[in-house]
Formats: C-alpha cells, sequence, structure tokens
C-alpha cells in the first residue's frame, strides 16, 4: 500500500512539474547563430580534419565469395583486411540549411586511394598478399537534425542518408600480382556492392561516436571559488534559411547554490547580419546572474591594509602618495588603519546602445589596526560608485573592465556643502580609483569564457553594447595546436553526468 501511495505521490510530482514548464517561457541568457559562412568555413577547414581521422579510423574486413567461370572456379572466397583510407578528395562539397530540419551535407565526384591485405581461398588454390583500391565517383547525401538531450548538451542525428560509390579498381601486389589482376575486374563489382552496403552504417555510426564526445562537453562550469556557469542548451537548435541558432542558459551560479536567482531572463532578438561567422548575443540577464551569484557568494567584500592601497596608490598614480597621511591628518592618527570596502546590494547592470555601466552601492569602514589585533572602527559610510564597463574578445574570452565615472557619499543634501565631507568623499574616490578598482580590473583579467566547440578561436572579433545585451560579430579559426578540451566553452570545469557533478579548479 505504501509503494502504492509512493507512485502516485511521484506521479502527480512530475505532472506538476510538467505543467509548470509548459506554462512558462524561458528566455535563453545567451543566444548565439551560425551563419552560412561558418558553414562554408566548416568544409574548408574540415577537410583535412576529416582525412586525418579517416586515416585513423579501423575499417571493418570486407569479405565474400564469387565464382570465376571464365577459370572455371566454383567459387573464390575472398577477405580484405586492414583497410587504411591513405588519401581522398571530395572537391564538391557542401553544407546548407534546410528550414525546420537541419543541415543538409552533399559532396559528389569524390576519389580515395586505400591499401588493403588480402586472401584468397578456391578448391584450387589460397594466397595471400597486398593491393590498393582507388574508389572514383563517391557520393553522399544526408541531412543532420542538431537537437538537446534532457541536460542540455547538443546532440546530432543523420537523417535520409545516401552514399554510393560508382567505381573501384583493384590493384594486386605480389609475386603472382599479374595473375590476379587479370581477373581483378571481375571481383570489383562485388567489392562496389559489399561496400556501398556498409557507408551509411559507418557514417551513422560516426555520427553515434560524435553524439557521445557531445555528451561529455562541460555545460556546467566552476569558473572561480564563488561561481559556476551554465552554458546548457534551452531548447533545440531553431534552424533558418541563413543560419541557426542557439538558445543557452547563460547563467551564474553561487558555488554552494544552483538556485536560479530572482530574477528572470526577458526576450531579445539577434540583428539580422550575416557578415560573420558567428554572432554571440550576451544578455543584461547574463551578468545580472554574474552580479547577484558573486554578491551572494561573499566576493564583493575586501579588507585592505594601509600597506596594500599604498602600493597599489604609488603603482597606480603620481602625486597621490599622501592620500594615506591626510586621512591619518583628519583623524589624529598615529597607528596603521586598514580599509574594508563592500558592496551592500548586488551591483546594478545597465546596458544601453554604445554604454554599458556598473553603479556599485556599497559601504566602506576605516578601521584602526591596534597591537592587540582588536580593530576600532573610525569611520563607516555608504557610497556609490558609478563606473563604465569596457569589453574586449582575447581568445575564447569576454574580458571587461571597470573605470570610475562617478562617487558619491550617500549623505543627505545639507551635509554636502561641509568641506571636510567633500574633502574626504575626494580621498575616498581616489582610493577607490587607484587602489580598489585595479585589483579589480586585475580579477576580470581573467575573463568570462565564451561557448564555442574544440579547437576553434574566434578572430576578427567585435563587441558593440546594444540595448540590454552586447553583440559580439566574430569569425572562426581552426587551431590544432590549441591544447584546449572539447567543452562548450572553452574551459575545463565541472563534469555533468547525470545531473551531478563534482568541482574542478578553473585554469
Amino acid at each position: 500500500m505504501r509503494t502504492k501511495t509512493v507512485r502516485v505521490l511521484w506521479g502527480c510530482f512530475l505532472l506538476w512539474n510538467l505543467c509548470i514548464s509548459s506554462a512558462q517561457t524561458i528566455y535563453p541568457g545567451i543566444k548565439a547563430r551560425a551563419t552560412q559562412r561558418a558553414l562554408d568555413y566548416v568544409v574548408q577547414a574540415g577537410m583535412d580534419v576529416i582525412e586525418q581521422m579517416a586515416k585513423e579510423r579501423n575499417i571493418p574486413d570486407l569479405k565474400g565469395s564469387e565464382s570465376l567461370e571464365f577459370l572455371q572456379v566454383d567459387y573464390v572466397n575472398y577477405n580484405f583486411s586492414n583497410i587504411k583510407i591513405n588519401a581522398f578528395s571530395f572537391p564538391n562539397t557542401s553544407l546548407a540549411f534546410v528550414p525546420g530540419v537541419g543541415i543538409k551535407a552533399l559532396t559528389n565526384h569524390g576519389t580515395a586511394n586505400i591499401s588493403t591485405n588480402w586472401d584468397v581461398k578456391s578448391p584450387l588454390f589460397q594466397d595471400t598478399g597486398g593491393a590498393d583500391l582507388f574508389l572514383s565517383g563517391v557520393y553522399f547525401t544526408g541531412i543532420l537534425i542538431p537537437a538537446r538531450d534532457d541536460i542540455g548538451h547538443p546532440t546530432l542525428k543523420l537523417q535520409d542518408c545516401y552514399a554510393q560509390v560508382s567505381h573501384a579498381h583493384v590493384s594486386f601486389s605480389g609475386e603472382l600480382s599479374v595473375l590476379y589482376n587479370s581477373f581483378a575486374e571481375p571481383m570489383e563489382k562485388p567489392i562496389l556492392k559489399n561496400l556501398n552496403e556498409m557507408l551509411c552504417p559507418i557514417i551513422t555510426g560516426e555520427v553515434e561516436a560524435l553524439n557521445t564526445n557531445l555528451s561529455m562537453l562541460e555545460v556546467l562550469t566552476k569558473i572561480d571559488n564563488y561561481t559556476l556557469l551554465d552554458y546548457s542548451l534551452i531548447s533545440s537548435p531553431e534552424i533558418t534559411e541563413n543560419s541557426v541558432d542557439l538558445d543557452l542558459k547563460g547563467a551564474f551560479y553561487p558555488l554552494e547554490n544552483l538556485a536560479d536567482p530572482p530574477f528572470s531572463p526577458v526576450p531579445f532578438v539577434l540583428p539580422e547580419r550575416s557578415d560573420s561567422m558567428l554572432y554571440v548575443g550576451v544578455s543584461e540577464y547574463f551578468f545580472k546572474s554574474a552580479s547577484f551569484a558573486y554578491f551572494t557568494a561573499g566576493a564583493f567584500d575586501v579588507t585592505l591594509s594601509t600597506k596594500e592601497i599604498s602600493s597599489h596608490l604609488v603603482r597606480n598614480s603620481q602625486g597621490i602618495g599622501n592620500v594615506l597621511s591626510r586621512i591619518a591628518e583628519i583623524y589624529i592618527l598615529s597607528q596603521p588603519f586598514m580599509v574594508r570596502i563592500m558592496a551592500t546590494k548586488p551591483p546594478v547592470i545597465n546596458l544601453l546602445p554604445g554604454n554599458f555601466t556598473l553603479d556599485i552601492p556599497a559601504s566602506i569602514i576605516i578601521l584602526t589596526e591596534s597591537e592587540n589585533s582588536t580593530a576600532e572602527t573610525i569611520v563607516s559610510m555608504d557610497f556609490v560608485a558609478s563606473t563604465s564597463v569596457g569589453l574586449v574578445i582575447l581568445g575564447q574570452r569576454l574580458i571587461c573592465s571597470l573605470s570610475l565615472k562617478r562617487f558619491r557619499l550617500s549623505l543627505p543634501e545639507s551635509n554636502r556643502s561641509n568641506i571636510e565631507v567633500l574633502r574626504f568623499e575626494n580621498i575616498l574616490s581616489s582610493i577607490l580609483h587607484f587602489g580598489i578598482l585595479p585589483l579589480a580590473n586585475a580579477k576580470l583579467q581573467q575573463g568570462f569564457p565564451l561557448p564555442n566547440p574544440h579547437k576553434i578561436s574566434f578572430v576578427n572579433s567585435d563587441v558593440e553594447v546594444l540595448e540590454h545585451f552586447i553583440l559580439i560579430s566574430t569569425d572562426l579559426k581552426y587551431e590544432t595546436s590549441l591544447k584546449q578540451q572539447p567543452s562548450f566553452h572553452g574551459w575545463e570545469g565541472l563534469n555533468l553526468i547525470s545531473g551531478q557533478w563534482r568541482g574542478k579548479s578553473a585554469p
């Protein structure tokens, strides 16, 4: 009875989740669009990759039996083993979008040079040796249908596969090669028949092997000791006449809490462009979730000693090294002190055309450093620092940098005319500008990872700030020298397997 009740409860729970998920529209934090130029580049750069892969593949043996009437031999059993592709050429290859379906692959007039070992057995003789097989008139067409699995990994399915080799020429080598080559032509027809029957299963197997690799892509990564970043697909890719669009979660989470932030992404639309291979739209939600996650994880709480602040002031400015002594004069201090700056709320993100701003509501506390290690608060004030954010693409990362635009203490207007308050405001602004922001920018130089395939780097990149999202326009370059692991984002991070994750340090 209890087991039945549990099953009913689980059924109700799953049904409720299904109703809730179907009633809510989920919008992406990141949208990626690959254009026809990207497909053309895949054809151009992919041939060398495919050839290398083909050379390394183990091809199943070709076995059969044929009668040789002209030699009055009832049967000859043959077996071609250790088949290796030495070279091939597919001069007429194309990839094209099929709206609402997938990506059509087409190649014709292909050729291939293959080497193999062989052995034959008949009632009259048996022998072994080597042979070269030249294939021509290679034709293939099929449609690759992209989708997603339950976790958010991309998947591929091959549909409408058709492959055919029109001609095959066998050249035997060995002591009796002249004899064997004299009856090679009758064997070419059954070889073609067997080969053509094998091609689509072989290609389908390669797609399934690719899916196995795709299932290991890291869609959830540990950025640092504070946050995780989710790059999972939230829906199956959408195929249009000129592009394929991918909607990614694009959300940050505190390291110890995978609950969604208390706000939702809003829809945004990528502009209709086709000059670049890839367009990536990064929404305000992406940055807001980062702000919320880092704030929740306690990352925006920094305490600096007099020595640390002095070193940054001296290194980042001239003529301002006496700032700390001026603070000491104001408060008639003889002992060293510390400055603690902490955000009181998550920093506020605003993306408007040509303008990316970050407003940081925070509190600054100046404390004395006494010999008995107890700290006494000298002064505590709230302030708002308004910064502008600069953006650049380096490798596979989006690099941000902050510059101070405005600094205001949160004081009543009646106190703003006080000369000492204004003087203190200027001093704290200098500490923030020359001491704190350089520390923040050094951390930001690590950048945010961008979704990109294995060994693909971004070139000719451009970043635009539009309304409520930034647009990255970039071309792609395949580099065999990259020691990057296959991942959605180019960074090693968390292995997401059946909903479980385990942490791994960011590089």
